[in-house]
């Protein structure tokens, strides 16, 4: 059976996504907790985008709110027999979204909305969409 006409393109798919949202995790975590007076699970409401600390606590949150309903999707997916083919590229498509919204988040102070990563957000929701609407398909 070939990569893209098995589940196993998703697999990767959805363990990037996860490896992603890890290392998130770990930027926000270690550059929270490496300023002076650091207070756990507290982020200085003076932040805005000009600091480092602020945009990787906010990607992280954003992914967040973005992971649990494309994990969900995708899972689903799996569950109901959507095409693999495409089930594995929307997943691709989410994941690289997602990676490219943190590499821009990182990378750009910006309060202009929107910035260049709100169209990598919009890509991922879209993908995510329309994996929905092949999972609705495949129930009927």
């Amino acid at each position: 059976m070939s990569f893209l006409n098995s589940y196993t393109a998703a697999y990767w798919g959805i363990f990037f996504s996860l490896l992603t949202l890890v290392v998130q995790q770990f930027v926000a975590a270690g550059s929270k907790g490496s300023q002076e007076g650091a207070i756990p699970g507290k982020i200085d409401e003076s932040l805005s985008h000009s600091s480092f600390v602020f945009r990787a606590h906010r990607t992280f949150l954003n992914s967040l709110e973005n992971f649990p309903a494309m994990l969900g999707t995708s899972f689903l997916a799996i569950f109901v027999g959507v095409n693999p083919t495409w089930a594995g590229l929307l997943i691709w498509v989410f994941a690289i979204a997602r990676m490219a919204h943190m590499f821009l988040y990182y990378t750009i102070s910006t309060e202009n909305n929107p910035s260049p990563r709100s169209y990598f957000f919009l890509i991922g929701v879209v993908a995510n969409i329309v994996l929905l609407v092949f999972c609705g398909v495949a129930l009927f």
